[in-house]
């Protein structure tokens, strides 16, 4: 039996849904650094018609780095150190792409953001298969039950066999593959992808770029000899029979829990591949979902609005040193100008100014449905996590939260800046990159990380954004805990460890434990504090 992609591209869920609703597709994109994210996400901006050619956003001039990648230090080092938002269209749906960071230092932005998609492209490179960083991000997509879809991309480079690829998905990443597509030849020789849904096989020109579809008989077709060769044709049919016949057949139902992923096959680089993926996104992927908050399950066609920040960038213009919350909105719509009921603070605030998102590139809008990501102004008013509603008091539930691993002293270099490296600090702390800590016996900030990377881009973005040059010195550290309990004994470890307490943003007490010795004494002789290892715990 073979996969079908006869799917209407409305995956409708819940019965009759708002046209709206129905034809959004929100995704994230999972993978390990250097398996071609940047690469595929250009060519999909492509296919949306939103910009001419990879790194160059349509009618802009002068924009030559990648479009997702819009900070400094992102074009300067040609990683990704945090998500962004890039919203297009395609084949009658709307797509949210959240593109996230690969490298495991920013690993914390990139799990916050699998928070507010319904699905993930997982990207695997053909040379390496399953790298670490997919391993971990996949966790998180498992434990979520975030449909997937793979993608097995550089098949133009001698990489590993097409079956010890699914064979290994299958193994590490925890999950059943159903493989739409097959690759003839590799390297040099790959001569292109066999559709098994369609029988079609779709031929690889690296020269020119232009690829051919040719309606086959079935993998006996013997037009495929002809193409291909004799041997990379013979070793594909035993692969094919292989999957066709050992391997369990496409099960939509299981696909939307997370428990099988569609494989497809291509180079992301050469365009090959990249809009077959694209409509089985548009075809199988799911539209908004049910969300969970700590009242109900909330359904995306209710007509009560409501949302989460699960992300706020700061000097997204730096011209006018503006502060962005990301809003994910679960259920009903949002027009332009309306009140809405912020939870945490118990207020109601105008949203006047709801963004659509190219990267750092925003546009204002006048409505929004369940499944969109739009940003709006932060004045200091949002934190991670916060929701808003019509009015109803819930929270959602979900959104991770990060014990830094790695600590540095904060030393101002020009104190004649130290308003700007305080405003720095602070507003950059409240993305949620970095903890920001003010310790009981010194006047020196520390700051926490859960990736030394992060300490570059502190760094880098105190100077080119406040223009303050700061030195950072590694304190050793061997755990971070945060200190709760009856004020009285909270007050007395306070005083006998004030050499390793620290207070959060939110004037709670932290100890900065050197070692495993002086964490256990604590746990010995405080027994009635707890020593929670998140400010949430």
């Amino acid at each position: 039996m073979t996969p079908s992609l006869n799917l209407t591209p409305k995956v409708t869920i819940f019965g009759a849904m708002n046209p709206e609703i129905e034809k959004r597709r929100t995704f994230a994109i999972v993978s390990h650094p250097d398996a071609g994210k940047t690469t595929i996400t250009e060519k999909f901006l492509w296919y949306g018609n939103v910009i001419r050619e990879a790194g160059h956003v349509r009618a802009k001039a002068n924009k030559s780095y990648t479009v997702s990648d819009w900070m400094k230090i992102e074009q300067q080092r040609g990683i990704s150190v945090s998500s962004s938002v890039l919203n297009f269209p395609f084949e009658g749906c709307m797509f949210n792409l959240v593109d996230t960071p690969g490298h495991q230092d920013f690993c914390e932005d990139t799990y916050r953001a699998l928070t507010a998609v319904d699905a993930a492209l997982v990207l695997i490179d053909s040379v390496n298969g399953v790298e670490k960083q997919t391993i971990r991000l996949m966790n998180v997509c498992r434990m979520r039950h975030t449909p997937i879809i793979t993608f097995i991309n550089k098949m133009d480079l001698d990489g590993r066999h097409v079956l010890d690829l699914l064979d290994q998905i299958e193994s590490v990443l925890q999950i059943k593959t159903a493989p739409f597509t097959l690759p003839i030849g590799v390297g040099k020789l790959f001569k292109g992808v066999y559709s098994i849904a369609e029988n079609t096989f779709h031929t690889f020109n690296p020269d020119d770029g232009k690829q051919e579809i040719i309606q086959m008989e079935g993998p006996d077709d013997p037009r495929l000899v002809e193409l291909c060769g004799e041997n990379w044709v013979a070793q594909f049919r035993e692969e094919y029979e292989m999957v066709t016949g050992g391997m369990d057949p496409f099960d939509h139902e299981k696909f939307l829990k997370g428990e099988m992923c569609p494989v497809f096959f291509g180079s992301a680089v050469n365009n090959f591949g990249v809009r077959q993926l694209l409509n089985a996104f548009a075809k199988l992927a799911p539209p908004p979902m049910i969300r969970d908050t700590d009242k109900r399950p909330v359904k995306p066609d209710e007509d009560a609005f409501s949302a989460f920040v699960f992300k706020i960038q700061a000097n997204m213009d730096p011209k006018h040193r503006d502060r962005t919350a990301f809003l994910r909105i679960c259920s009903g719509s949002f027009t332009r100008g309306e009140k809405v009921f912020h939870v945490r603070t118990g207020r109601d605030i105008r949203l006047a100014a709801p963004t659509a998102f190219l990267a750092k590139d925003k546009e204002v809008i006048d409505h929004a449905w369940a499944g969109d990501i739009v940003g709006i102004n932060d004045p200091g008013l949002f934190r991670i996590g916060d929701t808003l509603t019509d009015g109803e008091k819930m929270n959602f539930t979900g959104i991770p939260d990060f014990a830094p691993e790695h600590f540095a002293r904060v030393t101002l270099l020009n104190p004649l800046k130290s308003k700007q490296m305080a405003k720095g600090l602070a507003e950059l702390s409240e993305e949620g990159a970095t903890q920001l800590y003010e310790p009981l016996k010194s006047a020196v900030p520390v700051v926490g990380v859960v990736g030394e990377l992060q300490f570059d881009v502190l760094k880098f973005r105190l100077q080119s954004e406040y223009g303050a040059d700061v030195q950072l010195d590694r304190v050793p550290a061997h755990c971070i805990r945060w200190v709760k309990g009856p004020e009285a004994d909270v007050g007395k470890f306070a005083e006998e460890y004030a050499g390793d307490c620290m207070m959060d943003k939110e004037r709670n007490l932290v100890c900065l434990f050197p070692n495993e010795y002086r964490l256990n004494l604590a746990l010995k002789n405080y027994e009635r504090l707890s020593f929670a290892e998140t400010s949430q715990g």
